[in-house]
C-alpha cells in the first residue's frame, strides 16, 4: 500500500510541477492583463492546495517567488507582498 501512495504523490506532484510550467509559459507569452496574470498565480495556488491540503506554506516558499519575478519582468513592475507565512517577529 505505501508503494501505491508515493506513486500516486508522484502523480500529483508531476501534476502540479506541470500546471506551474503551463501558467508561467502563460504569463510569458500571451497577451494578459496583470489581473489576469494574477488570476493564473491564484488558480494554480488553489489546484496546489487541492492536490496538497495543509501546504499553502510551500506554495508561497516555492512558487509564489517565481510567479513574483515573472510578472515583475513581464509587466515592469515591483511587487513586495507582506506574507504572513514570512512575516518577522515583532520586537
Amino acid at each position: 500500500m505505501e508503494n501505491l501512495e508515493i506513486k500516486e504523490e508522484n502523480r500529483r506532484i508531476r501534476f502540479l510541477r506541470f500546471l506551474v510550467d503551463l501558467s508561467i509559459q502563460s504569463i510569458q507569452e500571451k497577451d494578459l492583463s496583470l489581473e489576469e496574470a494574477f488570476g493564473l498565480v491564484e488558480e494554480a495556488k488553489r489546484v496546489a492546495l487541492n492536490l496538497f491540503p495543509g501546504k499553502e506554506l510551500a506554495f508561497e516558499l516555492i512558487y509564489r517567488p517565481r510567479f513574483q519575478r515573472l510578472i515583475e519582468e513581464r509587466f515592469g513592475i515591483v511587487l513586495r507582498f507582506p506574507s504572513p507565512f514570512l512575516s518577522s517577529p515583532e520586537s
